[in-house]
């Protein structure tokens, strides 16, 4: 359907931002939650696959197995794409279609029907005239190298570097910007440490030698890349936190401290300064020895990086826990006998006051500006894009057809203006993607929670623009570059 006859406009586009000559429109996407064709063209199991088919792991006993069929809709996703007048499109490749037969020992034979999805992806998108952003992990890790040991193995490190040159070999004369990693903390912390993302497992040891492994990836990757593409732009994106201390007690801003150590230190510092925050090292001693540090890997992985992606959307509060009562953590993710944090028994994780997203995420715009002038702050000179930022609300369809989501529209409309205020202050940022271009698999949660500006109806597959495509759309035509 069309964006002009479907969405009638009830907000109007955010006025005087203060954003760079060329800044970047766009929207964003992961693999395994919307290209669907599960077992098509020699792709084989991702770990989430096998995660969404273990029964009582994902709301609803969903699976990505269809998703938004973008797989063979691509086209029509396209289209789409361009009549919202989207300058560029952060997509992820699904590793399982690129090298099915991949082991801990190596890649094994490249799956050219997989390459042909994204090459013929590639060729839709330039014809368009939308520049293509590629995440190579999005967290589809081959269940062979899962069964090998996964991240907290250092062979899934070295297999993905060799995955990543071989992306850049074959696609990289059309992809404008690599990004490397998506969100390693969740990758790490939530599929190791809580398990409410695949693979389950329930390991604090495992957490901290998976940080450490997706770090060493990002490094050895970065340098494939370069290695065949040295005109490469290459990235990384973290979901960083604005954490904040509940009150200014010692112990909270001592809490506040150690969680912003293991949520954004853990990654940024070895990325960016060659090292690990000793602070953190300290605090896990109990949980790990961090002997999978190996001579020479802070080097590898402190590779040059072109942009940070930041993926941003609600604030993290803690406190000291005093043992009082049952300990609160509302970490928001899904719920979990086990905690993500590793040596955070210590410390909660209140529930804040609303207004709350469908997920349960309180909304506060201001941890966007905090953490972008953060990152300009104590890296200057570093290129920032906002990688996703979007929300969940439950959206009804109405009886012609519409979704009139102004709820969301007003999340977007104040966090594009944080986005503003950080540039007003200096920070360097060069873009903003929308999350998500469509509604899809929102991993443990399935198809409950919706977090696209395009509704699917996942029975019949039909796209309808909601109004906070419409919004999204005149806000880029006022303020295209």
């Amino acid at each position: 359907m069309s964006i002009q006859t479907t969405i009638s406009a009830t907000t109007q586009p955010s006025a005087g931002l203060h954003l760079p000559e060329g800044f970047l429109w766009g929207a964003a996407t992961a693999s395994y939650q919307i290209e669907g064709a599960a077992a098509a063209d020699g792709r084989t199991t991702s770990i989430w696959d096998t995660f969404s088919h273990t029964p009582g792991k994902v709301q609803g006993g969903d699976t990505g197995d269809v998703a938004d069929d973008h797989y063979n809709r691509y086209r029509e996703d396209v289209a789409l794409m361009k009549e919202l007048g989207l300058q560029a499109y952060r997509f992820s490749i699904a590793w399982p279609r690129i090298t099915p037969q991949v082991t801990a020992h190596g890649l094994g034979p490249v799956n050219e029907a997989g390459l042909d999805f994204y090459s013929r992806l590639l060729d839709e998108l330039l014809e368009a005239g939308i520049s293509p952003a590629a995440t190579l992990y999005h967290w589809d890790l081959p269940q062979a190298l899962e069964d090998a040991g996964g991240w907290p193995e250092r062979a899934t490190a070295e297999r993905f570097a060799e995955y990543a040159g071989l992306v850049a070999a074959r696609l990289g004369d059309r992809i404008g910007t690599f990004i490397t990693l998506n969100e390693p903390w969740c990758s790490s912390y939530l599929g190791y440490g809580s398990g409410v993302h695949a693979p389950g497992r329930t390991d604090h040891a495992a957490v901290l030698a998976a940080v450490h492994h997706l770090n060493l990836g990002h490094g050895l990757a970065a340098a494939a890349i370069r290695a065949e593409r040295p005109e490469a732009t290459i990235g990384l994106t973290l979901n960083l936190a604005w954490v904040r201390p509940q009150t200014e007690a010692p112990a909270d801003v001592a809490a506040a401290e150690r969680v912003d150590g293991l949520q954004n230190r853990v990654f940024l510092d070895p990325v960016l300064r060659g090292s690990y925050p000793q602070d953190i090292v300290e605090a896990t001693a109990s949980v790990s020895d961090w002997s999978f540090v190996k001579d020479g890997d802070l080097d590898l992985i402190h590779q040059p990086l072109d942009v940070l992606g930041v993926n941003y959307y609600s604030p993290t509060v803690v406190r000291a826990y005093d043992g009082v009562g049952e300990r609160e953590e509302a970490d928001g993710h899904g719920a979990s006998s086990a905690s993500p944090w590793p040596a955070c028994g210590d410390i909660e994780f209140p529930q804040q006051p609303g207004p709350y997203t469908d997920m349960g995420w309180s909304i506060d715009a201001r941890g966007m500006t905090e953490l972008l002038v953060r990152m300009h702050r104590e890296h200057p000179g570093l290129e920032l894009m906002v990688t996703e930022n979007g929300a969940a609300f439950p959206d009804v369809v109405g009886p012609d057809g519409t979704i009139d989501d102004t709820d969301r529209i007003a999340y977007l409309r104040d966090h594009i203006e944080a986005v503003s205020d950080a540039v007003a202050a200096g920070a360097p940022v060069r873009g903003y993607y929308v999350w998500s271009l469509l509604d899809n698999f929102e991993w443990g949660y399935g198809y409950s929670k919706r977090f696209g500006v395009v509704h699917v109806d996942y029975d019949t597959q039909q796209r309808t623009p909601k109004a906070s495509a419409r919004w999204y759309r005149d806000l880029v035509r006022a303020h295209a570059g």
